[in-house]
């Protein structure tokens, strides 16, 4: 009896140890673009059979649980703002001069018309704590299947994250249904070193269903650690501040 608990307890550790590494790396992939504080000017163009439209945007991050960002351009848009506190989020919308709460239910949904959704922007989803993980590795990448818990509030039936070994650094996202369709892809381009970290400095997203649509995301600046970014950039009285 002994040595069948022994037995079993040496097939359960190689797995344990692979979710564990696996939870690693995922985690050093979220804080890429994060650090403890992040402060970044980025540019986001949004491209269907039948417009393309740029925006460029301030953002700042503080932590897991902080995320702000404003529109700069074009000045249609200029000063529609997000919100992250926690679990929650708002728009702002300045031609009104109006705070939208974002539900639950709507997380998912677009941002801005972007192929990007709420949860994308601001990352309200933390991937090691919201899906079970598995690992599967060659000479030089690493394979993340990340497999939704039962109380995490998503559409993916899964999602598979590709990693390079080295440097290590994210490569690719693909989104599947509940009946195992693939229904996006991200893409991680064009690697830069930005304030001392290497990452790469274009995300480009593309719907699977959409033909000829695709939204990039290009980090034209980013500095990590700021001082000046703290607990009142996060503010209500922020969000709504015109500038």
């Amino acid at each position: 009896m002994r040595l069948i608990l022994i037995l079993c307890l040496l097939t359960a550790m190689p797995a344990s140890a692979s979710e564990e590494r696996a939870r690693q790396i995922i985690d050093e992939m979220e804080q890429l673009y994060r650090g403890d504080s992040s402060d970044a000017t980025i540019t986001m163009k949004v491209e269907t059979p039948q417009y393309e439209r740029t925006l460029t945007m301030a953002g700042q991050s503080l932590g897991k649980e902080l995320a702000f960002f404003r529109i700069l351009s074009p000045k249609k848009d200029r000063g529609i703002a997000t919100l992250k506190r926690d679990q929650e989020m708002w728009n702002y919308f300045p031609k009104i001069n109006k705070v939208i709460k974002v539900p639950p239910s709507m997380m998912m949904g677009s941002w801005m018309g972007s192929d990007f959704t709420n949860d994308d922007l601001v990352k309200e989803t933390q991937l090691i704590d919201a899906y079970h993980l598995s690992l599967e590795e060659n000479d030089t990448e690493y394979f993340v299947t990340l497999t939704p818990k039962a109380q995490t509030v998503t559409v993916w039936g899964k999602i598979e994250y590709v990693i390079s070994k080295e440097p290590l650094l994210p490569l690719a996202q693909i989104f599947f249904d509940d009946d195992g369709t693939k229904v996006r892809e991200m893409a991680f381009q064009e690697p830069k070193e930005f304030d001392g970290v290497l990452m790469p400095s274009v995300l480009e997203m593309k719907p699977l269903n959409k033909k000829g649509h695709r939204t990039l995301i290009i980090y034209d600046e980013i500095t990590f650690n700021v001082p000046d970014v703290n607990e009142q950039t996060f503010s209500m009285r922020n969000l709504k501040s015109r500038f």
